[in-house]
Parts: C-alpha cells; sequence; structure tokens
C-alpha cells in the first residue's frame, strides 16, 4: 500500500515557483532529468571503486523510452538510486541536492579520482512538471534491499510504495499533459525531437544516450541482397557524442578535425582564420574552444546582433550565448566554453555573476591577443586577411571604455602609410623614424593618393616622414585615445601645429603675420562664424589654402559624428592657413590695400575652397559657383 505524504511547507512554495517562474524554456527539462541521470552513474562508479559491495560495471547508459498510447516519456539510467530516506531527502525536499551533499562529502578525500557531478537532483526533477500531469520515480539503491516507487502530481502531496524486483538505478516516467492552444505536449512524443533536443542539449553527456528508433531499410531478397523495396525496423541507437572534441587532448586533434567542427556546428562552409584551444587546470578550471571565422557574419554591427561564446558545464549545454565572455571589440568570435566552477542558479539557464566568469573572460580575451601577435610575427599574410576582416574591431577596442584596452591592443595595430607599400605595424614606424622626427604623423584618407593630394602634407612630405593613413572612421578616435607609443606622441597632419619649419623660417613667418596682421584680422572678421582663426601657415609649401582644426574635435571626427542619429554633434575648431609664398596670397593683399569690395568675396572663396579640400559640402554650392564664375568673367576682361 501506497504512503501518502506532504510535501514540506517551503517546498510547496518552491514548487510552483520551479514550474511556472525559474525555467523559462520547458524544453530544458530532458536536460536536467538526463543530467541527474549522470550524476547518478557517476556517483555509482565512483563509489564501486571503493566498495565491495558495488559490483564493477562499464556498461552504464542512459536510457530514453517513448509510449504514445500511454502519453508517458521514460528516462532511465544504472547509476547509484535511491533508498527510502534519499528519496523524502532528494524528492520531498525540493531544494535538497543529492549531488551536492556527495560532492561535500568528497571534499575531505584525498583520492585523486576525478568526478564531475552536475546537479542539484531534487532541483533538476521538478522542471519535469512543466509537460507532466504526472511523474512516476521507480528506483533501487544497491544499499537497499527495497525499491521504491514514487509518484507525485506536482500539488500538495507525494507517494511512496515498494516494488519488488528492480534493478538497481533510477526511472523517471513523465505521464504528459494534455495539449492546449498555447502549447503542444505531443512534441516530447516525437523521436525526432527527443533526438534533437539530446543533441542540443545534452551531445556531451559522457555516458551514452540510447533510444529505440524507427528506421526504413531495404528489404532482402532471398540470396540477402538489398532490393528496391523498404520496410520498417526498430533497433537501438545512440544519440549522444559523449566525448566532446574539447575534452580531448590537443595533440590527439588535428586541424582538419577543428575545422570540420566549426563549419558543421556554426554552419560555415569556409575554415577558419584562427583555432585558440584552451585548456587551463588551476584556481579556476575550464575548456575553450574559440574560432575566428573567415569572414564577418553580415549583421556583425547590426544593433540586433548577439555576442557571447556557448557554455557547458562538465559537457551540459547551459547558455547559447554568454556575453560575459566576450569584450566587444571581439564579437566577431565564435566558440564555447566549458568549466565545472561556473556559478549557475538553480535552474542553470541564468548565470551568476561571479570572479571565475571574471577570471575565465579575461584569460580567454589574453588567449586570443596572444594569438592574434602571434600570427601577426610569424604568419603576417594570415594576419593582414584578418585586419582586413576584423580591423576595425581591434581599433574599436583601443577606443573603447576610454582607451581601457589600449595597451593589450597597440601592437594588433597595422596601417598603410605614404612611404610603405605594404601594412605596418606602429613599433615599424618607430624604428624607421629619423632621430629628429618628433611624432607619429597620421592623416585620415581612402588611399595614399588622396593623402598624398593633402595640402597639409606640404611640410611633411619635404621632410620626408612617413605618415600613416587612416581609412576607418573609428581610426581618428582610437589615435586620440592611444596618444602614444614609446614615448612617441601621435599628431595629425591636419591638427594643431606641425613645428617642422627651421627656426629661422619661423621667426620671418611671424614677421611676417605681425606685419600682416590687419589683413589677418580683417579675413577672420568676415569668416567669424566660421572659423575661429586665419593664420599663415607653417604647414603649406606648395598649395594656397587649408583648414585645420584645433586641439580636441578633429575635421574627420567632425563628418562621423554628423552623421550620427545623436542630437547633440559637437564640431571641430577650424583655423584657416594661408600660404604667404603663394599668387594667390599676393593678389589678395593687393584687394586689401586697395579696398577693393572683391577682397570679402575672395575670402569667402579661399574658404569653400578649403571646405570642399577636406570633403565638407558647402552651404549654398550654388552660390559659390556664381562667385567663382564671376571671378573668372572679371579675370578673363583682365
Amino acid at each position: 500500500m501506497a504512503e501518502v505524504r506532504e510535501f514540506k511547507t517551503e517546498s510547496k512554495r518552491l514548487l510552483d515557483l520551479m514550474i511556472n517562474s525559474i525555467y523559462t524554456n520547458r524544453e530544458i527539462f530532458l536536460r536536467e532529468l538526463i543530467s541527474n541521470a549522470s550524476d547518478a552513474i557517476d556517483r555509482y562508479h565512483y563509489l564501486s571503486l571503493s566498495d565491495e559491495r558495488l559490483p564493477k560495471t562499464l556498461d552504464y547508459e542512459i536510457f530514453i523510452a517513448i509510449d504514445k498510447k500511454k502519453r508517458t516519456l521514460s528516462i532511465t539510467d544504472n547509476g547509484i538510486g535511491m533508498t527510502y530516506d534519499e528519496l523524502i531527502e532528494s524528492l520531498g525536499t525540493i531544494a535538497k541536492s543529492g549531488s551536492l551533499d556527495f560532492m561535500q562529502k568528497l571534499k575531505n578525500k584525498t583520492d585523486k579520482e576525478t568526478i564531475e557531478i552536475i546537479g542539484q537532483f531534487g532541483v533538476g526533477f521538478y522542471s519535469a512538471f512543466m509537460v507532466a500531469k504526472k511523474v512516476e520515480v521507480r528506483t533501487k539503491s544497491p544499499f537497499s534491499e527495497e525499491g521504491y516507487i514514487f509518484a507525485s502530481a506536482g500539488a500538495e502531496t507525494y507517494e511512496i510504495e515498494k516494488a519488488e524486483a528492480l534493478p538497481t538505478g533510477t526511472t523517471v516516467t513523465l505521464y504528459l499533459r494534455k495539449n492546449s492552444k498555447e502549447e503542444n505536449y505531443d512534441e516530447f512524443l516525437e523521436e525526432y525531437n527527443i533526438r534533437r533536443l539530446v543533441k542540443k542539449y545534452s551531445d556531451y553527456i559522457r555516458h551514452p544516450i540510447r533510444m529505440k528508433v524507427k528506421k526504413s531499410v531495404p528489404k532482402l531478397d532471398d540470396d540477402g541482397k538489398p532490393t528496391d523495396k523498404y520496410e520498417e525496423i526498430e533497433e537501438i541507437e545512440t544519440l549522444n557524442s559523449m566525448t566532446p572534441i574539447w575534452k580531448r587532448r590537443k595533440s590527439d586533434v588535428t586541424d582538419e578535425e577543428l575545422n570540420d567542427f566549426y563549419k558543421q556546428k556554426y554552419f560555415d562552409a569556409s575554415d577558419p582564420i584562427a583555432t585558440i584551444f584552451i585548456n587551463v587546470e588551476g584556481a579556476v578550471n575550464y575548456t575553450a574552444l574559440v574560432y575566428i571565422p573567415k569572414k564577418p557574419p553580415y549583421d556583425l554591427y547590426s544593433e540586433h546582433y548577439e555576442k557571447g561564446l556557448q557554455l557547458y558545464s562538465k559537457g551540459v549545454f547551459i547558455m547559447e550565448k554568454c556575453k560575459e565572455l566576450v569584450p566587444d571589440y571581439l564579437r566577431f568570435i565564435k566558440g564555447l566554453v566549458d568549466s565545472s566552477d561556473f556559478s549557475l542558479n538553480i535552474s542553470r539557464e541564468i548565470l551568476q555573476q561571479s570572479r571565475e566568469l571574471e577570471k575565465i573572460a579575461e584569460n580567454v580575451e589574453k588567449k586570443i591577443v596572444g594569438r592574434l601577435k602571434d600570427m601577426l610575427k610569424n604568419d603576417r599574410e594570415k594576419y593582414k586577411e584578418f585586419w582586413e576582416a576584423y580591423g576595425v574591431n581591434i581599433k574599436f577596442g583601443v577606443y573603447d571604455r576610454f582607451g581601457l584596452k589600449k595597451d593589450l591592443l597597440k601592437d594588433l595595430l597595422i596601417f598603410r602609410s605614404v612611404n610603405q607599400d605594404d601594412y605596418i605595424t606602429l613599433k615599424e614606424y618607430v624604428d624607421a623614424m629619423p632621430k629628429e622626427q618628433e611624432y607619429i604623423y597620421y592623416a585620415s584618407g581612402k588611399t595614399k593618393e588622396q593623402v598624398l593630394s593633402m595640402p597639409q602634407m606640404d611640410i611633411v612630405k619635404k621632410q620626408g616622414y612617413d605618415v600613416l593613413i587612416l581609412t576607418d572612421d573609428i581610426d581618428e578616435f582610437a589615435m586620440q585615445m592611444l596618444f602614444e607609443y614609446e614615448k612617441k606622441k601621435v599628431k595629425s597632419v591636419n591638427q594643431g601645429e606641425l613645428d617642422l619649419l627651421s627656426k629661422e623660417d619661423e621667426k620671418k613667418l611671424e614677421e611676417l603675420a605681425e606685419d600682416k596682421k590687419s589683413l589677418l584680422e580683417k579675413m577672420k572678421e568676415i569668416l567669424k562664424d566660421k572659423v575661429t582663426n586665419v593664420v599663415f601657415s607653417k604647414r603649406l609649401t606648395e598649395s594656397p589654402v587649408c583648414l585645420v582644426s584645433e586641439d580636441g574635435i578633429s575635421l574627420e571626427m567632425e563628418k562621423v559624428i554628423a552623421n550620427l542619429p545623436s542630437q547633440d554633434k559637437p564640431k571641430a575648431s577650424k583655423v584657416l592657413e594661408i600660404n604667404p609664398k603663394h599668387p594667390l596670397f599676393t593678389a589678395l593683399e593687393n584687394l586689401y590695400n586697395d579696398n577693393d569690395p572683391m577682397f570679402e568675396e575672395f575670402a569667402e572663396l579661399l574658404y569653400s575652397q578649403a571646405l570642399l579640400i577636406e570633403g565638407f559640402p558647402l552651404k549654398n554650392p550654388a552660390e559659390f559657383s556664381r562667385k567663382v564664375s564671376e571671378l573668372m568673367i572679371k579675370a578673363a576682361k583682365y
């Protein structure tokens, strides 16, 4: 006769919470029950090593059975089973953890046998009530002469009765709920769906998960040869692969196997650029398998893209994308992390913030950066391929969070330059600098030709100094955040003063500026709403005029900000620089001395010309065109 018992008061509240709140995805009940079964086998195996009462066995398995007529799903293991008292403790009190208890007892052991126990049986077990109207547990412990049947509808009470002739182990049988308008429970009676769930969540459980499956095979003729007719048979099949590739020794895994695993798991036709295989044992134990895809996903920079590594705990799938393990600038990586040290909540669906997680994230990041540095040093062509796909991400990492990672990432930066035909690193640039060169110079432009044609480049070209070519919107933000490299400050050729003139030439320019002070001030007054100053240039030798910015936001940064959706769009402080040696200045000076009203139009035209050179749009292109036409007509008459 069955014994009826009530759940403890706190367990009743927890049970309702478990079924309706803690688990957000009902299909994970199968993961929980399989994990519990695996735990029970692990416990049996470990105890059998030292307890002579337990027969040794290598035939461990977890068996899943479907009965569509009875609407039941059963999970059977040949693990340790439960005694009467253990049934009460583990299932009668929801938050009680047999596995957790077991692990606590092991802490005092000196045996080096590795044992990984995943679950908290009394917690995961109750996820079954999300899909079952009734759950029955048949179990027998090798330490008990009696077997027992536990049954509950997940309400106020549960029943326990003795059972005869039960084998050692446990069978959990779920009597599935009836379908409703909102929920389809029949899907858990379908072979293909159970196969899918095992593959998704429990593929790397180290014990075989088996199920009787139906297969269509060719009929054989009298000679035993296959015909074109088919028949349906049933056979037992192992659903999981058991040993994950990342649990094998690195030396036992080939590059081809790693690439095949990547392509199959992440649905990519191409081999990855790089694979980082990490296995750490110490204060935190974990294994990681990280891939850098050959090409960025099409939506990598969209707001809907989700970064993250897959998360496993002892081979059990926990989370599809754990974003805490991936910094934003490495959002393109794919892969997984498997650790027994993660602090999971009772449903295993939510990863708790922990120092262990932070340590793993930091270490994985350093390993990836280290691999990229090694690639840059030893396989330049492959690194160039990586850079052209993801260089903008590395530069974002330099800029992000006020340059927090700039020291970690600065040696990954490579650039095209005006004096080099190929990419160079910052170190290579600095090593090649002439002794008298004070700064690392850079300029924004899409091509070398575009940068070389910039008027601001006049004095730099004359000196023969190399200039890094910045091609991406993020570049100037990153360079300003970088600030310096090996005590050499970085400097834009079109921002601030370059100070490349000789002392003699600089003195002459200062004297000329003083002599022509009134002309410059007049131009500044005319352009007062457009520029903060008008000066004689220390950088122009061939070009008549250019526009530069003062320290702070550069001209290129202003263009980038202008395209952002934000309302607050700060602008660069613009300075108009004039080449006093250019014939155009002589013409401007004559107009000023003659009090010619054309002087004002010349000043406006020079400013518009400088804007166009910098790639800024004119506020009134038609007005600019009219003034140029009038000027051409007057010049023709002259």
